[in-house]
């Protein structure tokens, strides 16, 4: 596949954004200002949020709170679906009829976006948005070349759940480092206490690639580096490999699930709820598909990864979503104050007290509740990014990430298969 800046931004009917967004990019630029792009008169704004992320009920205060603030302004929010996103965010943002005025993004997405254009540039609002209080590595994922396109709406923390009760039914410590955990699953593997059929001591398939970056970038490791203008594959690096060696030593011994499929993964607390698996990682919001008996009888612990030192923490993938405005928004002005508004005591407090997420504004973590709302604030900022480059979006998209994962769990020499994928993607980050 030629992944060059073109074809990376190509729609299914083969027109592009890059080209969309230049047709239109004079009459941006004098209606809007030094901000640079979109404006215009309408007061009738379209916010796309993705399904699942933010609460209806934080949804409807939004709306009638905007309106309140903007005499004669409406505000209508339309939810998307995950999949085909990416797509249908290339038609629409090139289009100036067709575009919404403010969009959420996943975070790893922002790029894609930002580097030709389709995004307005927001670094004059950072501060009143939040400044420092902002999730440091959202705000890294939404700049491009020095200028901030898209802030931080919310963060997941991926934890680890347990069943403490069989850790303590076979003697095992609850583990406070990466090498106990490795053991941990190992020994509660063998030892199965409830003598369940199809046990795992830990569930670590391939196909769900986010958790097994928390043990590459625990150890150091990384897809990429840039150095100046290149990017370098480190999957074969020393740090990547020893992160590598040890996932597959887990996925190998202690685990039945290791090519179990995406879908299989996206459920995987029902096989925890099941008692067929001792530990698995998922977000902090997972908590609430765990069966409350279980909760209620003192079964299950939680834990961030455990870093490579006893009692450190580990260094997860830094998933969740960003918020921005569109170049070919309708109003720039009402534009502005609706990402305001997102960025407001009550909207930031909703979302990590009735959505369970991490807010963008950390110092909102506070109103987390439940069993994960204790450590979700240190793994986020803890948390790290995969490459911030447009071309990994394509790469992602294209389950680079997740075909390499596979390889490894399917038994497949890591040194060889490092090498064969730093190639795959250090050709593709380098097209231009």
């Amino acid at each position: 596949m030629n992944l060059t800046r073109r074809s990376l931004l190509a729609t299914a009917t083969g027109a592009t954004l890059l080209g969309g967004l230049a047709a239109c990019g004079g009459e941006s630029e004098s209606s809007a200002g030094a901000g640079g792009g979109g404006g215009g008169e309408s007061k009738d704004l379209r916010l796309w949020l993705m399904q699942d992320s933010v609460p209806d009920e934080t949804q409807a205060w939004l709306k009638s709170t905007f309106e309140e603030q903007n005499a004669g302004a409406t505000l209508t929010i339309e939810v998307q679906q995950w999949d085909g996103i990416v797509s249908k965010l290339q038609t629409s943002l090139a289009s100036r009829d067709e575009s919404p005025d403010v969009i959420e993004f996943g975070n790893t997405q922002v790029a894609l976006f930002s580097s030709v254009g389709a995004l307005l540039d927001i670094s004059d609002q950072e501060e009143e948005l939040g400044g420092s209080d902002l999730i440091q590595s959202f705000i890294d994922a939404g700049s491009w070349e020095g200028k901030l396109y898209a802030t931080p709406l919310y963060a997941g923390a991926r934890v680890y759940y347990y069943r403490q009760d069989l850790l303590q039914a076979a003697g095992i410590a609850v583990p406070t480092s990466l090498d106990e955990l490795v053991a941990a699953a190992k020994a509660l593997n063998t030892a199965n206490p409830e003598g369940v059929p199809d046990f795992s001591g830990i569930y670590m398939p391939g196909a769900d690639p986010h958790t097994n970056e928390g043990w590459l970038f625990t150890h150091g490791g990384q897809y990429a580096e840039q150095d100046g203008d290149t990017w370098k594959g480190m999957l074969s690096s020393p740090e990547s490999q020893a992160a590598l060696a040890q996932v597959q030593d887990v996925m190998l011994t202690a685990t039945k699930y290791a090519l179990d499929s995406n879908e299989n993964a996206q459920v995987a607390y029902q096989l925890f709820n099941d008692g067929k698996v001792g530990m698995y990682s998922a977000l902090n919001v997972a908590a609430a598909k765990i069966d409350q008996a279980m909760w209620d009888a003192g079964k299950v612990g939680v834990m961030a990864l455990p870093g490579l030192t006893p009692g450190s923490i580990g260094n997860t993938f830094s998933g969740g979503s960003s918020i921005g405005i569109s170049a070919n928004n309708h109003n720039l002005e009402l534009s502005q104050a609706l990402l305001k508004l997102v960025y407001s005591d009550e909207f930031m407090t909703d979302m990590a007290k009735v959505g369970g997420w991490i807010p963008g504004r950390t110092s909102f973590s506070s109103a987390l509740e439940g069993p994960t709302g204790s450590i979700a604030q240190e793994i986020i900022e803890n948390s790290v990014l995969t490459p911030n480059s447009p071309q990994w979006g394509v790469l992602d998209g294209n389950n680079v990430p997740r075909d390499f994962w596979v390889r490894i769990a399917k038994g497949e020499d890591v040194k060889a298969v490092a090498a064969d994928v730093d190639t795959t993607i250090a050709d593709a980050l380098n097209k231009s």
